[in-house]
């Protein structure tokens, strides 16, 4: 987490590492494992009786790719009906999206499309937006077939991956893929950004729950 600066040297050729940060939000419809992929992810565990998560949760994870990192500010949010009128406070300003949906559930895909709408209508133009096929250990009783998926994605310019957060299968290279698709211009101190979100969103708090954790890193 600390940058190792030159100090006085003016002649060194240590390499320094560059830190770009982005805001990246996770949308779908409830239980389709949205909060069990960041925990994977993020900690590298799986709960199989994962709470429901109310309004929103914040975690951070850092991706390493040669000399920059990148540092995910990642807000995984309710799938619950009744929290979509917060969805924007949380995409807006997003630099990156995850879209989930359940590969035995149909209308979990149905609804992964509207958020797709709903992101390209009112997000950043700029937001790198991936699906995720999310439950692929069920794949014997898939009712979303792989090939429909990837057309989709292949049609609305999305990234595309079928993930298991029980076997965290292909989780680590979501992240990674969508980290290789961001600008890598902007160095931001990851510390003052993390207190900066939570000055932000501050009248909101009593919404969030997880905790700040930047401890971890996934090595390309």
């Amino acid at each position: 987490m600390s940058s190792r600066g030159s100090g006085g040297r003016t002649n060194g050729t240590l390499p320094q590492t560059k830190i770009c940060q982005f805001k990246l939000v996770l949308l779908g419809d409830m239980a389709v494992g949205k909060s069990s992929l960041v925990l994977r992810f993020v900690k590298g565990q799986f709960d199989e009786f994962q709470e429901t998560t109310i309004g929103a949760a914040f975690l951070a994870q850092s991706v390493c790719l040669d000399d920059t990192t990148v540092k995910f500010e990642i807000w995984d949010t309710a799938g619950q009906e009744r929290y979509h009128s917060l969805a924007p406070m949380y995409y807006r300003g997003a630099q990156a999206a995850i879209v989930v949906f359940d590969i035995t559930k149909p209308e979990t895909f149905e609804r992964a499309k509207a958020w797709v709408k709903e992101l390209q209508r009112q997000a950043s133009p700029n937001i790198v937006i991936a699906l995720a096929g999310n439950k692929a250990d069920l794949a014997e009783r898939r009712l979303v077939e792989y090939e429909e998926a990837q057309t989709y994605a292949e049609d609305t310019g999305l990234l595309f991956m079928e993930t298991s957060a029980k076997t965290a299968m292909n989780v680590n290279e979501l992240f990674l893929a969508i980290a290789k698709k961001m600008p890598k211009t902007d160095t931001q101190n990851p510390t003052h950004a993390a207190r900066q979100v939570r000055l932000n969103f501050g009248e909101n708090w009593h919404f969030l729950q997880g905790p700040l954790t930047s401890d971890l890193k996934i090595s390309e």
